[in-house]
């Protein structure tokens, strides 16, 4: 039996004050592969924060693990700060939550709770709104219901990024046993601050016209609430919701994972947009940062938008409602849409690593910033409400947007077809291997970099970044991507928050005839790179 995490064990349930971690680790003293498992790792606090799956031990989320780090970020801060708290509606958020502030405070730090379950960009805006010093979020976004997390976002709004998180990780590993730590009181904010919220995103822009039937779902998270006042302060019809999925469920029930870019997440919607003729279907993911779009095709049938389309029409859209000197970003791993389309306009372009803590701090003058991943940070003329990646404020302008168009009889898709044939058909797609052994990955990712590919679908690389040297200036990080003839381009990089390798891939294709035949030829094109790199990669 290894003793040693038996006695870490032990020590362990000395000081955890939850009933049920207790009860679960007290099970298991007598399993010494459970009892390594819990205590022969940890979960590392990151630019992410934490994320990882309820239970027992430094290896799961629980109360203990959450208060250390808690004690590591009032070490980090100082006494005399402010810090904002959010949470969602997951298993033990608003424990972690309140924990979260009763540390703080017992260190002689201000603390205060939103007043509920709420959408993470409320907490985002709620930190610069209140001039705090930090904020923390608990919340796993779209992972299984089995998982929570704990973001920490500082002063100007926006997630952490190095060296903050490296000094809360050593503030934390410092940190003595929680049921030493002085505990105090906090303030629960009133649901002002949720009016406020509300208030800036419907100062985007947003149109003038509002008859729009949307069909809408939260995915059993936060955002129904919000986003329904948000759509009613704004002047819109209220949106048609999927009651199944409307309320907060941290079980997530009616979905295998909570993921509206996961393969039957939005079955529910799409069948209810069908049934009552919605002119657009609009969804967010639990923790409601991120927004998905769903169009109808003509014939009683709607398409998911990917990332990217969404990304690429908000983008002109913002530009297009804005002057002066103002910046654009995405990432690295993102469409190269948006850089022509701000070219065309005169506008600053820039991309950044993977994550909106990167997008946020592309530079001065920034309106807009998109993610791949379903993330938008829209602006306007009273600049960025949410220092972060906004669900609700993204929803409620794709809605203008459909609006506008609907009044002159087009669509979405009419507008997407505009782009193509101004700047291009830029088509993407993604490979994406799950593993459990994450050894599989580094492996894949050596084995590329030990032999270069000359080729990929049919094309010919013509640069090759390794990214974890830094490249144009970007931060080190594990990546690599290849130029390939004729404007596309692929990046394969493991997966920040899960056990994954991704594969970003993007074809430009011209468009000389109809936009139809460039979609066909660029499918074709993606599921070739796919092939090749599926091959390569040997998962």
């Amino acid at each position: 039996m290894n003793t040693s995490a038996r006695e870490l064990a032990l020590a362990w349930l000395a000081q955890d004050p939850d009933p049920d971690t207790r009860a679960e680790l007290s099970a298991l003293l007598d399993d010494p592969e459970a009892l390594q498992e819990r205590f022969g790792a940890k979960l590392e606090f990151g630019t992410a924060g934490l994320r990882g799956e309820l239970g027992a031990g430094p290896n799961r989320m629980n109360r203990v693990t959450v208060m250390r780090a808690a004690a590591g970020l009032a070490t980090v801060l100082g006494p005399g700060r402010h810090v904002v708290i959010g949470y969602d509606a997951r298993h033990k958020s608003d424990v972690f939550a309140r924990d979260t502030a009763a540390v703080l405070t017992g260190a002689g730090l201000r603390a205060s709770i939103l007043p509920g379950p709420l959408p993470t960009p409320v907490l985002a805006f709620a930190v610069r709104h209140l001039g705090a010093d930090a904020g923390v979020t608990v919340t796993a976004s779209h992972n299984p219901p089995r998982d929570n997390g704990y973001k920490v976002y500082w002063r100007e709004g926006s997630q952490i990024v190095p060296p903050v998180d490296s000094q809360i990780s050593a503030a934390i590993d410092a940190a003595g046993p929680v049921d030493q730590l002085p505990l105090g009181s906090f303030k629960v904010l009133g649901p002002d601050i949720v009016s406020a919220y509300l208030e800036a995103v419907t100062r985007l822009p947003l149109g003038e016209e509002r008859d729009l039937r949307v069909v809408y779902t939260p995915l059993h998270g936060v955002g129904a609430t919000v986003f329904g006042a948000a759509m009613r302060n704004a002047g819109f019809h209220a949106p048609v919701m999927v009651e199944e999925q409307r309320e907060p469920d941290p079980d997530f029930p009616t979905v295998a994972f909570p993921n509206p870019e996961e393969p039957g997440a939005m079955d529910l919607a799409l069948a209810l947009a069908a049934k009552v003729e919605a002119d657009l279907v609009l969804a967010n993911d639990p923790d409601a940062d991120r927004c998905a779009v769903g169009v109808p095709l003509g014939d009683g049938t709607f398409r998911m938008l990917t990332g990217d389309e969404v990304g690429g029409l908000l983008g002109e859209h913002v530009i297009a409602h804005t002057s002066g000197d103002r910046l654009v970003a995405t990432t690295i791993v993102s469409s190269s849409l948006l850089g022509r389309i701000a070219h065309s306009y005169g506008v600053r372009h820039t991309e950044t690593l993977t994550g909106f803590k990167w997008i946020m701090r592309a530079g001065e003058g920034l309106i807009y910033g998109y993610e791949e991943a379903l993330g938008y940070s829209v602006g306007g003329a009273h600049g960025l409400p949410v220092h972060d990646k906004d669900g609700i404020g993204a929803a409620l302008t794709v809605a203008g947007i459909a609006a506008t168009a609907k009044l002159v009889g087009r669509t979405l898709l009419d507008l997407l077809d505009d782009q193509a044939r101004r700047y291009g058909l830029h088509a993407t797609s993604q490979l994406s291997f799950r593993v459990a052994d994450l050894s599989l990955i580094s492996d894949a990712m050596a084995r590329l970099r030990a032999a270069p590919l000359a080729t990929l679908g049919g094309r010919s690389v013509e640069a090759r970044d390794d990214l974890a040297v830094g490249v144009g200036g970007l931060p080190p990080t594990d990546g690599l991507r290849y130029r390939l003839a004729g404007g596309a381009r692929v990046v394969v990089r493991p997966s920040g928050t899960e056990p994954k390798l991704k594969c970003y891939l993007e074809v430009v294709v011209p468009v000389t005839g109809e936009v139809a035949g460039a979609r066909a030829a660029a499918a074709a094109e993606l599921e070739a790179l796919k092939a090749d790199l599926g091959a390569a990669l040997g998962l």
